[in-house]
């Protein structure tokens, strides 16, 4: 099998295991949307976003340091043991002192400690099973890892649907019934978190197995490598969590507070309809990265890269064109509730961001193969300073506009700063050519039609044609083998 077509093969797996829980999260966006108001989807979503920071600082970078190490050493198992054995202490530990502190996250979050417990215990959970998928993954089993992922996802929106819809419906039809002595009225962002509880817990049931088999020998000199090693991952992914979910928060604080949640929750909602660029970059991700270091011992690996990033570049800037088009078929879809649509302004910019994230992604492999994790957290947190700078300068002008133009400019400087920094260490030959004119004519075909003729299906439907006109004029041959 050639090179490309296993990488085609793999992100299509995980693409499964990326676009079906994310097509479910995005109906519990539509069934939130129309169950909730605009504040409590704010609540929640603030939440979120702090659960956001957490998840990164319990992962440790540890899921990176995983595949170097694990792609490195002959003792592999040694591997799997070290970092299963440390995400296990750090967790227990997170969640004594988690417990211990809840009041004080209430308090500062003004949510109920219900939601609190919930949350940590969810972080927790979450954490221990990192290493069991990112292992499915480097034993390239994407089948069995698209099957869990699917499975936690269903778990999760059929409780939501239960909890949201079902009980209320039970407790009223039955008030003296056990339905009824379970349901409190008004408690929808506790039972949403509940959900995701206890499908995070069944998620780590499957993987009960990798953990009994874990021994208490612990090799100190690898510990050391992979924190090390994986330290700048973790500071570069809460440079990436600010970026991503930072100015949620500060618009719940910088906003005035009798309409603070209220734009959050339109803000948030409109933010998910990203979705496609999001699932094209996350699927890609999980597919390439294993990838990356498994090839980097090859001559022609510069070249590899360069082609496959092209391929991003190209199919990203397709979806981009497309999403931004149809954006306003799919959304009374995805999001039924009227009231959220005044965000909608906010669309091409969060999708270019994602799109620029992605080419990001595509970039970073040289310090990641270069052993200088260090220079991406440098580069995270020069993005995640800029986001906290523009959202504090821009929130207060323009609210969520400020928020997203502040994401695009943040991440459309990393890739830039990537680019720039990676030629000098680690020069990948890429067709700068191709990739910059099917961008830049993509950005500017959704920009002339969102902001001029919007909804107006012809133009957007002619714009499209004339790009795939000169896709197949100058891509026909690549066109065909990523079809076949």
């Amino acid at each position: 099998m050639s090179i490309y077509k296993k990488i085609f093969k793999q992100t299509a797996i995980y693409g499964l295991a990326t676009v079906f829980p994310k097509l479910l999260g995005f109906f519990l966006v539509s069934f939130h949307t129309s169950f909730m108001a605009n504040n409590v989807y704010g609540e929640y979503n603030i939440v979120f976003s702090v659960m956001m920071f957490f998840n990164v600082v319990l992962a440790f970078g540890m899921e990176t340091a995983f595949f170097r190490f694990y792609n490195l050493r002959d003792e592999k198992r040694e591997v799997v043991n070290n970092s299963m054995l440390y995400l296990t202490i750090t967790s227990l530990l997170f969640l004594t002192v988690g417990l211990s502190t809840q009041s004080y996250w209430s308090a500062y979050l003004q949510v109920d400690t219900t939601i609190i417990q919930y949350l940590i215990w969810i972080l927790v959970l979450d954490a221990l099973v990192i290493i069991p998928f990112s292992k499915l993954r480097a034993n390239q089993r994407p089948a069995f890892y698209s099957a869990v992922k699917m499975g936690n996802v269903l778990v999760n929106v059929s409780l939501n649907i239960f909890f949201l819809y079902g009980l209320p419906q039970l407790a009223d039809a039955y008030p003296e019934s056990f339905f009824g002595s379970i349901y409190v009225e008004g408690q929808q962002v506790q039972y949403v978190f509940l959900a995701n509880l206890i499908a995070s817990a069944l998620t780590l049931l499957v993987f009960a197995s990798d953990y009994l088999k874990i021994t208490l020998s612990f090799n100190v000199a690898l510990s050391k490598q992979m924190i090390k090693y994986g330290f700048p991952v973790m500071i570069g992914g809460l440079a990436f969590a600010i970026n991503e979910s930072f100015d949620k928060i500060l618009l719940g604080r910088l906003l005035p507070p009798d309409i603070a949640l209220i734009e959050v929750g339109k803000y948030a909602a409109c933010y998910k309809l990203g979705l496609f660029m999001v699932l094209f970059r996350q699927a890609y991700t999980l597919g390439i990265e294993p990838f990356f270091f498994n090839y980097a011992k090859n001559e022609d690996a510069p070249t590899k890269y360069a082609t496959i990033t092209k391929y991003f570049a190209i199919i990203g800037s397709l979806i981009m064109l497309c999403v931004i088009v149809f954006v306003d078929i799919l959304k009374p879809i995805m999001i039924p509730n009227p009231t959220y649509w005044e965000a909608m302004k906010v669309v091409p910019l969060i999708i270019l961001a994602n799109f620029c994230l992605g080419i990001y992604t595509n970039l970073s492999v040289w310090y990641k193969l270069r052993d200088k994790t260090i220079i991406g957290a440098y580069i995270s947190i020069f993005g995640a300073v800029l986001t906290i700078v523009l959202n504090y300068a821009l929130i207060p002008i323009w609210s969520y506009v400020g928020s997203a133009i502040a994401t695009l400019i943040a991440y459309g400087s990393m890739m830039l700063i990537s680019y720039v920094l990676g030629n000098r260490y680690y020069p990948i030959p890429y067709n700068k050519k191709a990739i910059v004119g099917y961008t830049g004519m993509s950005i500017a075909f959704s920009a002339i039609y969102f902001y001029g003729f919007r909804e107006n299906y012809w133009v957007g439907v002619a714009f499209i044609a004339i790009f795939l006109g000169f896709l197949y004029k100058y891509e026909g041959k690549l066109l065909r083998n990523i079809i076949k």
